[in-house]
């Protein structure tokens, strides 16, 4: 507030410098609301994605709590909250891409890493947290398990998902992921067994968009 001020002051003075008395008026009155607090020049509050119907908001997101209905592939299922039912992406990995048509073919263990997180899930009634909603409405999440560990470690501790790195890991929130896929490499898990695994964001860029798979 003193540097809305201040600022206010600054333009006072030079008003009064050049004697325009109607915007001299003007900034008195708005220096002494700016000194009151009774008008505020910030800038306006960032507003937070709301979560979707039927979320109890928590610190740093929001939980959905429902009955697994469906497991799309390796990170992808919905979950049926209060009668409509909500995408939910696993946070933090990418899993094997299921084939989608001719243009866009599947990769290896993508029918192994579904099967995978539905042995974990599958009409379960669980608790989801969540960190906020993608553009395609799915909402990102850890998926708790029994033991203190996720469907998400899981994956990746498998061999059925990779760690997502995308981007340099802009979206990577779990810091224990990297080296569970790691481990799982080493143990030759599941897609680590394949000579040379194409990571599902390098596969859908170069196969489905540039078609060369």
């Amino acid at each position: 507030m003193n540097g809305v001020l201040n600022n206010v002051l600054r333009r006072l003075v030079g008003a009064l410098m050049a004697r325009r008395w109607t915007q001299v008026l003007v900034l008195v009155v708005a220096a002494g609301l700016a000194a009151a607090g009774a008008i505020d020049f910030g800038e306006p509050a960032a507003q937070a994605r709301p979560g979707p119907a039927g979320a109890a908001s928590v610190a740093g997101g929001y939980e959905l709590t429902g009955r697994v209905v469906r497991v799309a592939d390796g990170d992808t299922f919905n979950l049926l909250v209060q009668g409509r039912q909500q995408r939910v992406r696993l946070a933090s990995i990418d899993a094997p891409e299921v084939g989608k048509d001719r243009e866009r073919p599947g990769q290896a263990y993508a029918q192994a890493s579904r099967d995978a997180l539905a042995a974990l899930i599958a009409g379960r009634t669980i608790t989801v947290a969540c960190f906020e909603r993608d553009r395609y409405e799915r909402n990102i999440c850890e998926v708790p398990l029994e033991g203190g560990t996720t469907a998400n470690r899981k994956q990746v501790q498998s061999g059925m998902a990779w760690a997502n790195m995308e981007g340099r890991g802009k979206f990577m929130r779990d810091g224990k992921l990297p080296e569970l896929e790691r481990q799982a490499k080493a143990d030759r898990q599941g897609i680590w067994r394949e000579p040379d695994p194409v990571p599902p964001w390098v596969w859908r860029y170069q196969c489905w968009q540039k078609q060369r798979c």
